[in-house]
């Protein structure tokens, strides 16, 4: 099915691919949600509050990447456009500020908000876009995120554990819809080749939020350096390795990922977008922010243990499945370093983690430095080719 003829008002302009103001004040929401993400963890560092996280970065990342699909139809010029921008960006700050007691006395505020923005989003284009593609297609979206919503607004009624079922299911609903090409009984399917897609505008938008991953790891680094007494050479030293940590991830991303990357001018498909965007920045996103529960780990409590080798090595473990899946999305290859960094990661956590305290939590953290420059220094040589 091709998109008709007839272009909404509202419809982006075709070939305006610039991400715009109101596309950056909203990312700035993500800022704070995205730290409140990795204190969540901290606080709850155990294997239920892993679970738990994960499961509320999931939603976060949904409501994101939802909202950055459809910014790639609508004109940001638009007065109901920016206010539609604004209402989502105050959802997103009230799933943030509950984000840290979601599975207490802040669920419904948190199940409110998400069901508001995922329900409000596909409402606002089905009725706008009367006319056109678009307007089936969020009209399917619309069942979908319904349901979603329907589960986190139940889920928030029930006890902790309960809770934590409901609402996975209701992540698994949001998470599966676009692999079904949101099917719904009665209204048929929206094939990928009907939704039209400038993916130079989508990759600006994942890039930035990259960014703003990383950038969360600096904040909280120089939030924990400010908090201790006294600063000592070893926390300034893994303040150091930290912060080169943060940039050989940077490197390694923009080389693959980048304006003038191979893999950025790759296949520029709707199907391979999905995989690229939707899911593979999921992934480097929630690596990027294990990386910084990890450097915060270091510097508060330096004594090796299980939680700091698993997210230590976790975070680029998470960050390398992204990128194999962005890779081969884009490009058809998955990367073979990719494999060669994974490999080496998981063996280095296997002595770490039966050593326990008799190995110095620095010998961990300066391994999984090592492979993330190797990967760097890796990626940027070899980025000429299409098996990096």
């Amino acid at each position: 099915m091709t998109v008709r003829d007839r272009a909404p008002r509202l419809l982006r302009r075709r070939g305006d691919s610039e991400v715009a103001p109101i596309e950056l004040f909203f990312d700035l929401v993500y800022v704070f949600a995205i730290i409140q993400v990795s204190h969540t963890l901290l606080y709850h560092l155990t294997p239920r509050g892993a679970v738990e996280t994960a499961l509320l970065f999931a939603a976060v990342w949904w409501l994101w990447n939802y909202s950055a699909w459809a910014m790639n139809y609508l004109d940001p010029a638009r007065t109901s456009v920016r206010l539609l921008n604004a209402l989502l960006m105050l959802a997103a700050l009230g799933m943030a500020l509950a984000l840290p007691t979601a599975f207490g006395d802040g669920g419904l505020l948190f199940a409110a908000c998400y069901a508001t923005a995922q329900i409000g989003r596909p409402l606002f284009v089905w009725i706008t876009m009367r006319g056109h593609v678009l307007s089936r297609n969020y009209r399917n979206l619309l069942v979908w995120s319904s349901v979603a919503g329907a589960l986190f607004l139940l889920g928030a009624l029930l006890p902790p554990t309960a809770r934590l079922v409901v609402w996975g299911l209701a992540v698994a609903v949001d998470l599966v819809g676009p692999l079904v090409e949101f099917r719904v009984p009665g209204l048929g399917s929206t094939p990928m080749r009907s939704w039209p897609v400038d993916v130079e505008h989508l990759a600006e938008r994942n890039r930035l939020v990259f960014i703003i991953a990383l950038g969360e790891s600096i904040l909280i680094m120089g939030f924990t350096l400010s908090e201790l007494e006294p600063i000592t050479p070893y926390t300034v030293l893994i303040a150091v390795l930290g912060f080169t940590g943060l940039v050989a991830l940077w490197w390694s991303y923009f080389a693959v990922a980048g304006h003038d990357a191979p893999a950025g001018r790759g296949d520029g498909s709707t199907r391979a977008a999905r995989s690229a965007f939707a899911y593979a920045h999921g992934l480097m996103v929630g690596g990027a922010v294990l990386f910084a529960v990890a450097i915060d780990l270091h510097l508060t409590h330096p004594q090796s243990g299980p939680a700091l080798v698993l997210v230590s090595v976790g975070g680029p473990l998470l960050y390398l499945a992204g990128n194999a899946i962005y890779l081969h999305s884009r490009t058809g290859t998955a990367g073979r370093s990719r494999f060669v960094a994974a490999g080496v990661l998981v063996v280095a956590a296997v002595p770490a983690l039966l050593l326990g305290e008799a190995l110095p939590a620095i010998v961990t953290g300066l391994v999984v430095l090592a492979v993330l420059i190797g990967l760097a220094v890796v990626t940027q040589l070899a980025r000429r080719t299409p098996a990096y």
